[in-house]
């Protein structure tokens, strides 16, 4: 056996989230298919986490075991043969026999796009809100992150999770033209829908209907019902998943 990353990217509009459901067509499932194909026996892929519908990937790592060494520039070439246009393998890297798309990653990355005026170009991947929308209130309050572990305030309801504690190493808007922030944020672990749901807690804030006493509070409330409504999926990239070295081989 021989195991593998293999390191994709996706819009998410057409999937109902990256692991496999039983009610609509997933990533995971285009990606197990096409490389069931290629391998003439099915495979299983294990990625490093699930992304909600409609949430894409500009990075997202997943592990497939095969019965021996491949050939990564033809395996690349040939699944991106096999794939839809929405789903591209850019490399695939070999690792150790026991190593962990999921639970052996040390870090993961969103970014969520928000523009303050119309575009006819950026709507599909981004947030439209007022101009006048306080981005430095927002700054502080998403500062306010990272002293805290417990997120249960902006966890799906009724998960299988055993905790909602992560740990969040950063959390800031960042200005990328006049018109365009990005919201980044880095934690150990994400829970289901978590970002969103910071994104649209922090939107109160920024329209000035949530102080920072406030936002402070929603976190400390622990209750879903006290956070603001989830941000629109669509808006919201997975960028980057990280592993300590030494896994690779």
């Amino acid at each position: 056996m021989a195991r593998y990353f293999i390191y994709l990217s996706y819009d998410g509009a057409a999937y109902h989230g990256r692991q496999v459901q039983p009610n609509g067509i997933t990533v995971q499932q285009q990606l197990e298919e096409a490389l069931s194909t290629l391998m003439r026996h099915p495979v299983q892929v294990v990625g490093a986490g699930r992304t909600d519908a409609g949430v894409n990937a500009a990075l997202m790592v997943a592990h497939a075991d095969f019965p021996a060494e491949i050939d990564v520039p033809h395996m690349i070439y040939k699944l991106n043969r096999l794939l839809p246009p929405d789903i591209a393998v850019s490399d695939i890297r070999r690792v150790r026999d026991d190593a962990h798309a999921r639970f052996d990653a040390v870090a993961r990355r969103y970014n969520y796009r928000v523009i303050t005026a119309k575009s006819p170009f950026a709507r599909r991947y981004a947030c439209r809100v007022q101009p006048d929308i306080d981005f430095a209130a927002m700054n502080e309050a998403a500062a306010l992150l990272l002293q805290y572990t417990d997120f249960t305030s902006f966890s799906k309801l009724h998960t299988d999770v055993k905790t909602n504690n992560c740990k969040v190493t950063a959390a800031a808007w960042h200005r990328v033209s006049p018109t365009e922030w990005v919201f980044e944020i880095e934690a150990d672990r994400f829970l289901r829908n978590m970002v969103r749901a910071i994104v649209g807690t922090l939107l109160m804030v920024g329209r000035h209907k949530l102080s920072l006493d406030g936002f402070r509070a929603v976190i400390e409330n622990k209750e879903r019902s006290a956070a603001g409504d989830s941000a629109m999926g669509e808006a919201l990239f997975l960028v980057d998943v990280k592993y300590p070295s030494d896994i690779f081989l």
